[in-house]
Order: C-alpha cells, then sequence, then structure tokens
C-alpha cells in the first residue's frame, strides 16, 4: 500500500480545548500516524466572531487510506469525541479538516482537497509555518511562506497552557 502525506488542520473553542486537540490526535492511530506537530496557537473565531476563542494545530500524518476514508475516519473521530452538528462556523468541541493530500487535486461535494480556505486563513497558515512552509499548494502553486504574508496574523498567538490546579508542586 502507498503512503500518502497528509496536512490535518485540528481546531477547537468548547470545552477543554487542549485535550480534545490531545484526544483527536491519539484516536488516528493505527490507519494514521502523526509525523510532525505544529505549535498549538490560540486564534480568534472565524466566520462567526460571536462565540470563544479557538485553539488551533496542524500536524502532518502518513497513511494508507485514501482521500475519502480518511475523511470520513476524521469524522466519525469527531462525533466519537463529543462534536455535535452546529450551525457553519459555529463552536465546536473539535474540528479536523483536511488541507492537502499528497499534492493531489479534488472537488466533489462532500470533500475539496486543497481545502479551499486555505489562503484565507491566519489559523491554519500559521502552523503550517511550523511544519512545511517551503510546501507548495498544488493550485496556486506557491509556497506556504508566500500565502502567510497575505493573511493578518496580528491576533493570532503561540497558546501557553495554564498551569493546571491541583498539579503538584515537589
Amino acid at each position: 500500500m502507498d503512503s500518502h502525506t497528509v496536512f490535518i488542520s485540528l481546531g477547537s473553542n468548547l470545552g477543554n480545548r487542549e485535550k480534545a486537540l490531545k484526544d483527536a490526535v491519539n484516536s488516528l492511530s493505527p490507519d494514521v500516524t502523526p509525523t510532525a506537530f505544529s505549535k498549538i496557537y490560540e486564534t480568534p473565531p472565524w466566520g462567526y466572531d460571536q462565540q470563544p476563542t479557538f485553539l488551533n494545530q496542524v500536524i502532518r500524518v502518513k497513511t494508507a487510506l485514501p482521500p475519502f476514508d480518511l475523511l470520513d475516519k476524521l469524522k466519525s473521530i469527531e462525533k466519537d469525541l463529543g462534536r455535535r452538528p452546529t450551525f457553519r462556523y459555529g463552536p465546536r468541541l473539535i474540528d479536523m479538516d483536511i488541507l492537502f493530500f499528497d499534492a493531489i487535486v479534488i472537488s466533489s461535494e462532500r470533500l475539496t482537497i486543497p481545502h479551499p480556505e486555505i489562503e484565507n486563513r491566519a489559523f491554519v497558515l500559521v502552523p503550517m509555518m511550523d511544519i512545511a512552509p517551503d510546501f507548495i499548494h498544488p493550485v496556486s502553486c506557491r509556497p506556504i511562506t508566500n500565502l502567510a504574508k497575505d493573511v493578518s496574523k496580528k491576533k493570532i498567538k503561540e497558546y501557553q497552557p495554564k498551569e493546571e490546579i491541583g498539579r503538584d508542586h515537589a
């Protein structure tokens, strides 16, 4: 079986956001193996701003799954972790999107690869810069570094985990 290189974005703005990202990554195996992790960023909501801030991360993974099977797996993980249907761009416990799948281009009702909004989303481009700054967008033929120059990064900051209450201080 061929192994594919895929970039997946993770986002959460409800509940324990950091735990939601970790649980999503931990739910990927055995079919999907993470190979690189961006830092986690705190980002303002996009598309609908009357909601809590998000934690966002991008991971690079290897998988033998074809694109639609991977999409089904990600949607299943979201549901298993407690994501409930809401309105477009609404708050969510976990969101997992396929950004890039090798250098292929897919345009269907169920799946568009590359993700159609990448070029407008600093919350995706900033984490992508951590792990794949030279990756070439297969449609625009521009590297991530160039795409990131065209978006405002003002309100995106590296996430600093708050100290857990009750943690031992030995």
